[in-house]
């Protein structure tokens, strides 16, 4: 039986063990928190999980809560013109729904199962000379610990990372109470608020630890009006904050939320990233090598809601290389290998995410107006969420962009 090491207990380190357990491999899980801990702790982070992606948490019999979480059926954008009022207003329908669940609730349950299912459970952070030590013990290391010494392993691939600092200041607050979007109280959807030259506003329905709650999530250009959370430590001041800049810059979502509190103590989180795509073999002090999972290798920004997604992806692709790779070697050539494979679907989301980050030009702005009055183009953005290769196919050329909206225009 194959021994694997996988350092790190988020979305796509807990799916890849839970995977391969399933698969019969003997499994050992580093977490640097319990169960117990991520439980009650503070919030990790936003998460929309679209279609592609859940399948594959149905795949490993791993989607717990589908039956409680909100289903999200469409996925809507609105931008905001220099008065505050609303420029362009649509809503996409999406083919399959989308979930979103509090990454506490997932993964401390996930992380239960995975020990229940007589995994190796190990509570303990770990340094590079603790995996320089397991990469003797285990015929493969995988780490998924996006943050700290660790990632100091892998080196940043200057090719695929266009940005060296940060593009946006993020801000998030977990709330009951906040009312329907009045344009479409009969089904749920993902709200996404363009303020140009200002930020992002997404607004999504969760599970969280005490039932139903949406999500605010502010995304605010550095050095502007919305990047006011760095230091704010009082989460009632925190979500002051965040409604006082919805009525100031999206007051349409501001008259839903007027008596929204948070959902706990820990319904907070604020902070920023330089989004960046990083070499996937670390090689260790003695010799070993260790192969990079998920945002370890490919950190996005958030904007386009596709963490939590190429977590899941990464994790799916992963499983499917080390099972077909049998009992030979996880050499550096096969590491390298099982990257390219993920790289495949993962260069689309770092495309259009990259793409996002900028002042849309004139032919999205194009796109994202037509939205509004041709459904099939609302539909089809909404959709690009879940497979974002679509985008290739009309929304980075002008040219391209223009002969789709005259297609769909023709036909309406």
């Amino acid at each position: 039986m194959r021994k694997i090491l996988v350092v790190g207990a988020g979305q796509s380190g807990l799916q890849i063990a839970l995977g391969l357990q399933a698969q019969g491999y003997e499994v050992t899980l580093m977490s640097n928190r319990t169960a117990d801990e991520i439980r009650s702790g503070r919030v990790m982070s936003t998460q929309c999980m679209f279609d592609t992606a859940l399948q594959h948490e149905r795949d490993i019999k791993a989607n717990f809560w589908e039956s409680q979480a909100p289903r999200i059926e469409g996925l809507g954008v609105s931008v905001a013109g220099p008065d505050s009022s609303r420029v362009i207003d649509w809503v996409g329908k999406l083919d399959g729904y989308a979930q979103s669940v509090d990454q506490r609730v997932k993964m401390a349950g996930w992380m239960e199962t995975f020990a229940q299912r007589g995994g190796q459970l190990v509570i303990h952070g770990a340094a590079v000379s603790d995996l320089d030590y397991f990469s003797r013990a285990y015929d493969l290391v995988l780490v998924s610990a996006g943050k700290g010494e660790l990632v100091s392993m892998f080196e940043r691939d200057a090719s695929r990372s266009p940005f060296t600092e940060p593009q946006r200041a993020l801000s998030v607050a977990y709330v009951h109470g906040l009312g329907p979007r009045p344009e479409h109280p009969e089904f749920d959807a993902v709200r996404c608020n363009l303020v140009p030259g200002v930020g992002e506003l997404f607004v999504m329905p969760t599970l969280t630890t005490s039932g139903r709650a949406d999500i605010l999530f502010w995304e605010g250009i550095p050095g502007g009006p919305l990047d006011v959370f760095q230091g704010v430590k009082d989460p009632s001041e925190h979500l002051a904050l965040t409604l006082e800049l919805l009525e100031k810059f999206l007051p349409w979502e501001y008259a839903r939320a007027t008596k929204v509190e948070l959902t706990d103590a820990g319904g907070t989180l604020a902070g920023r990233y330089a989004p960046t795509v990083r070499k996937p073999v670390g090689r260790l002090p003695g010799g070993g090598a260790v192969l990079g999972v998920a945002d370890v290798v490919v950190a996005n920004d958030p904007i386009t809601g596709q963490g939590s997604n190429s977590a899941s992806k990464c994790a799916a692709s992963y499983i499917s290389s080390i099972v077909e790779h049998g009992d030979k070697p996880f050499d550096e050539a096969w590491m390298q290998s099982a990257f390219d494979r993920y790289w495949d679907t993962a260069q689309w989301v770092t495309k259009w995410t990259n793409a996002m980050l900028g002042a849309p030009p004139e032919h999205v702005l194009n796109i994202l107006g037509a939205a509004g009055q041709l459904q099939p183009v609302a539909d089809r953005f909404a959709n690009g969420f879940n497979d974002p290769s679509d985008f290739e196919n009309f929304f980075y050329d002008p040219e391209k962009a223009a002969a789709y909206l005259d297609s769909v225009a023709a036909g309406s």
